[in-house]
């Protein structure tokens, strides 16, 4: 059964995924997929990502697809139970996975029973196509990358970051553009989607005082 865990900010819903890990007793093993963020000038995200699942007791594997020829990159990935995907620029990301011919292979591992994490752009890049992201990301890193269709595992469009800096505008103008058009899923840097199968629903992370 597919089960899919997405979010807008990972280090936002720690406790959703805590929660998450150990209701699907998902071990402690993560395979973690930083390329999003190689053409980015922040990715602290990044490192709060490796962080929270650190802190959780998860032994990260990191795997920069854009660094390791395909052979390497479809070996761990078909060893792999449970997948994270990170932030950072969402047509670089696909270009990449392109390159090494891995969307099929994601696809057919999700369908095995291996559990996906995906966090913004690792979380758009679930849709059927992700050209709706363009006002939110520079599709210019991605010189390669001719054709953006993705990984086609949801019937929703995860819009991240609404209202949450420094994305209002572009969120809310991804929104305007096109929420007549697409099934968008807006989250903000709080909540989190899990899909099992064909059910969807939207978790938000508990205010802790």
């Amino acid at each position: 059964m597919k089960q899919l865990f997405l979010c807008s900010y990972f280090a936002g819903v720690k406790d959703l995924f805590r929660q998450y890990a150990s209701e699907k007793q998902l071990g402690n093993q993560v395979l973690f997929i930083p390329t999003a963020g190689n053409v980015e000038d922040y990715r602290g995200y990044i490192d709060e990502a490796q962080q929270t699942f650190a802190d959780l007791g998860f032994q990260v594997e990191i795997l920069d697809i854009s660094a390791c020829d395909r052979e390497t990159a479809q070996a761990k990935i078909f060893q792999s139970k449970l997948l994270y995907v990170s932030g950072g620029n969402t047509f670089y990301l696909l270009q990449e996975l392109k390159k090494k011919q891995l969307l099929s292979l994601i696809k057919e591992q999700i369908a095995d029973g291996m559990v996906y994490v995906g966090e913004s752009a690792g979380a758009i890049i679930t849709a059927k196509d992700i050209d709706y992201n363009k006002l939110m990301d520079d599709k210019g890193v991605a010189a390669e990358l001719h054709d953006t269709g993705a990984l086609n595992e949801v019937d929703f469009y995860v819009l991240p970051h609404v209202g949450e800096e420094p994305f209002v505008e572009s969120a809310q103008a991804t929104l305007d553009t096109y929420s007549d058009q697409l099934n968008l899923l807006p989250l903000n840097n709080r909540q989190a989607v899990l899909v099992e199968g064909e059910e969807v629903k939207v978790l938000e992370e508990e205010d802790i005082h």
